[in-house]
């Protein structure tokens, strides 16, 4: 870390060949590069990142210049300022400043609304790599820390680009959990497969927050991460799609994103499969219930037929007794 880009809430950075003035409000993160600052300006609030390495700071100015190229991009925030700044020290700091995109972070999004929500922003997530990836570049450094979800409608967005590198480079930026040289399942070269091993460890830290170490007992990166996939249901679902990605089969982020979609279609047509079929259940019962309950309504009715024809009965036998007894009595009298 380089202690130049630290600095104190409240300073006011100045651009030396711009003029521009941002007051810094807090600290939005850290990396190998640099520093990443909330700050006020005259158009409002905006994300200023400082550095002494006025190299890298061209790297990423170069790269988010590309992003802006492509109309609608969410690939990472928008370009705003490009300067140098004479901090108190007297040293040269070299700063540009992008557009603050106020969000949840990815974890916490899916911890506060649900697994299910990984899917739908995986689908999108590998939608912009796929731009990215045909722009001649990968993101490298490609974690849940550098992911926000904006909106409603939620979109995710991928910020801190210090880790984007030309595809045939080395990646020099990288966090062990998410790189696959760490597993010991492929080089650091810039390729698309390496952001693709990267997605699928996101999907495995969705699962599983606290992100477990890599074994020292002899077990292959690839049987551990395997036993990880077996262990958790929504993994398991997802099973075919993790390890395509973590042994580098994917050559493409279409390729991956169009299999995630044939999970959620199946995934789908399961759920619609066994409502209809919990739906026809119940049909079958409230069935039965309607020809029981039918059943003894009509055996009611026949008790009250039965009861009713006995009372007739007993009034014709009494009438017919009536009238044999007043012929009897007329008789006699006669």
């Amino acid at each position: 870390m380089n202690q130049a880009s630290n600095v104190k809430v409240g300073t006011t950075i100045i651009g030396k060949w711009n003029g521009n003035h941002y007051n810094v409000m807090k600290l939005l993160g850290q990396g190998a590069t640099g520093s990443v600052y909330l700050a006020n300006s005259k158009n409002g609030k905006a994300a200023i990142k400082l550095s002494e390495n006025s190299m890298a700071i061209t790297s990423e100015v170069n790269v988010l210049k590309h992003f802006s190229k492509v109309q609608g991009s969410t690939l990472g925030p928008s370009l705003l300022d490009v300067d140098d700044w004479n901090n108190r020290d007297n040293k040269m700091v070299s700063f540009y400043v992008m557009e603050y995109i106020n969000g949840e972070s990815f974890l916490d999004f899916i911890k506060r609304r649900g697994i299910e929500w990984v899917d739908v922003l995986i689908i999108q997530l590998l939608s912009n790599l796929e731009e990215l990836h045909e722009k001649g570049w990968i993101f490298g450094d490609l974690k849940p820390d550098n992911l926000l979800i904006a909106g409603p409608p939620h979109k995710i967005r991928c910020i801190d680009v210090g880790g984007t590198t030309q595809i045939g480079r080395s990646v020099k930026e990288f966090t062990e959990f998410f790189d696959r040289g760490y597993w010991g399942l492929g080089s650091r070269k810039a390729e698309p497969s390496y952001d693709l091993f990267s997605v699928a460890m996101i999907i495995i830290n969705a699962v599983y927050p606290k992100r477990f170490p890599k074994k020292t007992n002899g077990m292959e990166g690839r049987n551990q991460l395997i036993e990880i996939i077996n262990s958790h249901a929504f993994l398991r679902k997802h099973k075919k799609l993790l390890i395509n990605a973590i042994l580098g089969k994917y050559i493409s982020a279409e390729e991956m994103k169009n299999d995630l979609l044939g999970i959620i279609s199946n995934s789908n047509h399961q759920s619609i499969k066994k409502k209809s079929s919990v739906k026809q259940q119940s049909s079958i019962h409230n069935g039965k219930q309607s020809k029981s309950h039918m059943s003894r309504k009509q055996l009611k009715q026949k008790r009250k037929r039965k009861k009713y024809g006995g009372l007739i009965e007993t009034v014709v036998i009494l009438v017919s007794v009536f009238i044999m007894y007043s012929l009897y009595v007329f008789h006699y009298l006669m």
